[in-house]
């Protein structure tokens, strides 16, 4: 296998004064992969900072009202920042600190890896800038607050889709012109190599953490693992540690969307082609020209056109199943969720939950299904009260609107 290559997938297609400083960052990872010490401090700040390991909950009122398979919640929501995203920027921080660079910048969409950079920046003194869709911002605003409260400054995005691969292109362009005093901490698993191999190292952790959870309460490994797929870093972090365990099977949940037709979802499988875009080579969903098109989910964090080159090589191998989840079926699960288990998740992790859903009733009640919930639900509030037209809340929002502005009248 070439270097940085998942079967044909992945590679580094960026411009030449990129090379050098990502040969840098793949060097300086393959040195703190054998550092004892790094790995140490890393771990002690999963413990002591992230709030690791996020526990394994057993879903046992919607397992009983579906009836069929157990269906266990890996509640990644319980990381500092409420979702994933906090692992892997631990991580790059910690390898940035070790570059000597001063500042961070990254990309976000639904707003949890903005968040979790801002926070890695505060924590560890770097400036930090970070880049989001002009859309996104609209209907991820409460992110964006925390993030300017935590010290990091957030770029608007106007141009193409302003959604989050517009996202990734401004980072981009930063990265190239600042690469002297600056880290890219990259959101997922793609990107140009190493990025995509860094970040399922790191985490590679939740999967780790569910075969030792899972072993405990069953004293047997799941039947099925489950996780949405944007770029993927939640679903490698937890397909990771059982991709060689021929009997869990792995599902990757897409944003179905609203439709079918071009712009209504997000689905890279099975109407994606393989190109090169942003660094990388994997499936996109881009027209006969090589240009993206458009995209749409619900949740702001699955309506990336692209895909981790490592997800893409599971796929064509057979390893991972992709299936794909509506907006409607996603907010139904997040409420069955909400209302059985008292758990609010995350719009992307909702697509994981409906397809657990769909699945556990045709299995056997001695089946288990481990679903990753990537993330909790606050940042989706706006989101999820226009979708239930939940007119209260609303008129709240109008009523303290009014109020404020006499105040300051």
């Amino acid at each position: 296998m070439k270097r940085g290559h998942f079967g044909e997938f992945g590679g580094r297609y960026v411009p030449e004064m990129l090379i050098p400083v990502l040969e840098e960052l793949e060097q300086t990872y393959l040195e703190v992969k054998k550092d004892k010490k790094f790995q140490k401090e890393f771990k002690d700040l999963l413990k002591t900072y992230c709030g690791r390991p996020t526990p394994l909950t057993f879903a046992q009122n919607l397992s009983e009202k579906l009836g069929g398979a157990k269906i266990y919640l890996k509640n990644e929501g319980l990381n500092l920042t409420g979702a994933h995203k906090i692992t892997h920027c631990i991580g790059q921080a910690l390898l940035a600190k070790r570059m000597s660079k001063t500042r961070l910048i990254a990309e976000t969409g639904a707003g949890q890896h903005g968040v979790a950079t801002a926070t890695v920046a505060a924590r560890f003194g770097f400036s930090c800038t970070v880049y989001m869709g002009e859309v996104d911002i609209q209907r991820q605003r409460p992110n964006v607050f925390l993030m300017e409260q935590l010290g990091a400054e957030v770029i608007p995005v106007s141009f193409g889709q302003k959604t989050l691969k517009d996202a990734v292109n401004a980072a981009l362009k930063d990265y190239i012109e600042n690469v002297k005093t600056t880290h890219y901490v990259l959101g997922s698993v793609v990107g140009p190599h190493p990025f995509p191999t860094i970040n399922r190292d790191f985490q590679s952790v939740v999967g780790k953490e569910i075969r030792k959870q899972i072993n405990k309460v069953e004293q047997r490994l799941p039947d099925y693992v489950i996780a949405c797929v944007g770029g993927g870093s939640n679903a490698i972090g937890a397909f990771t540690d059982f991709i060689h365990e021929s009997s869990v099977r792995l599902l990757g949940v897409e944003a179905g969307g609203k439709g079918k037709e071009i712009g209504e979802n997000a689905t890279r499988f099975p109407t994606g082609s393989i190109g090169v875009i942003e660094g990388y080579k994997s499936y996109f969903l881009q027209d006969s020209d090589g240009n993206l098109q458009k995209t749409h989910s619900i949740s702001a964090g699955l309506d990336y056109p692209g895909i981790g080159p490592q997800l893409s090589d599971l796929q064509n191998s057979g390893r991972v199943k992709f299936t794909s989840v509506t907006d409607k079926e996603a907010l139904e699960a997040f409420r069955l969720l909400a209302q059985t288990e008292g758990i609010i998740p995350a719009l992307e992790s909702a697509h994981a939950v409906a397809e657990a859903i769909k699945l556990a009733p045709k299995l056997n009640k001695d089946q288990v299904i481990v679903v990753n919930l990537s993330g909790r639900g606050d940042k989706d509030l706006f989101i999820i009260a226009k979708s239930f037209r939940d007119k209260n809340f609303f008129q709240f929002l109008k009523d303290y609107i009014k109020e404020e502005e006499n105040e300051f009248d």
